[in-house]
């Protein structure tokens, strides 16, 4: 392995957890309407199973899309530029992504120390770094977390909109990842938190994919694709 592409929420930032909390206050504000307009029970999104098997590690709008059809709900799609106060799948996600940036703007971005000190180690060792992110905000929170510095590419939710690259469980990030960084696929190592990106990169035939279970999902990971689990990289420098 001669690469590293790493995820961002959950792999080297503790933003997951944001935007966690950003899904269930936008989904149960829209659901609880939608409920009462149609004379169903209120289920709240669940913070556990909705947000990994249908939010955690898809692009935005994906992510809005996956868990509405869960619950059997469709909504037109809008554009990108949609008020977040539109009924539709980007108003939603626009809705969501204001709670993120004011909880970013709050000082919510928190690093993993492993994650930092495996970065310093790579960077040591010679290895190419890109950090491979759904996310749209993905260089505020770099800059927020202080470890922009130590990744050489960045290809986020940004870059996949204007390369018009679908986003995870599909491999096309990290294959436009590893293209930028002139590494072959076969010699990328693939960091994922997101049962989504360990699909993603076992789809693109990377060199290994390493699960990084923060949640107590070893399995599920090892299920989608991960060739080890880990707990937190610093594992991987013993």
């Amino acid at each position: 392995m001669t690469a590293c592409l790493f995820d961002l929420d959950g792999v080297l930032t503790q933003t997951a957890l944001v935007h966690n909390a950003a899904w269930k206050q936008t989904f149960d504000a829209f659901l609880q309407i939608w409920s009462a307009q149609h004379g169903q029970p209120f289920v709240p999104f669940d913070s556990g199973a909705d947000y990994h098997q249908y939010v955690d590690g898809r692009p935005r709008a994906d992510g809005v899309r996956t868990f509405l059809a869960s619950r059997s709900i469709t909504l037109p799609e809008g554009t990108p530029d949609d008020s977040p106060d539109a009924e539709t799948v980007n108003g939603i996600g626009n809705r969501k992504n204001e709670l993120v940036l004011q909880k970013i703007a709050e000082g919510a971005v928190q690093v993993y120390p492993g994650s930092v000190d495996y970065l310093h180690a790579a960077k040591d060792a010679g290895l190419r770094r890109a950090v491979v992110s759904a996310s749209a905000n993905c260089a505020d929170v770099l800059k927020a977390a202080g470890i922009a510095d130590l990744l050489e590419v960045r290809v986020d939710g940004v870059t996949a909109r204007a390369e018009h690259l679908p986003g995870k469980p599909a491999p096309d990030t990290f294959l436009y990842g590893a293209k930028l960084l002139g590494v072959a696929r076969e010699n990328c190592a693939v960091f994922e938190d997101a049962l989504a990106g360990v699909a993603a990169g076992k789809a693109g035939g990377f060199g290994i994919v390493i699960g990084v279970d923060r949640v107590g999902q070893a399995d599920a990971l090892r299920e989608h694709g991960a060739d080890i689990v880990v707990q937190d990289l610093a594992e991987l420098l013993k």
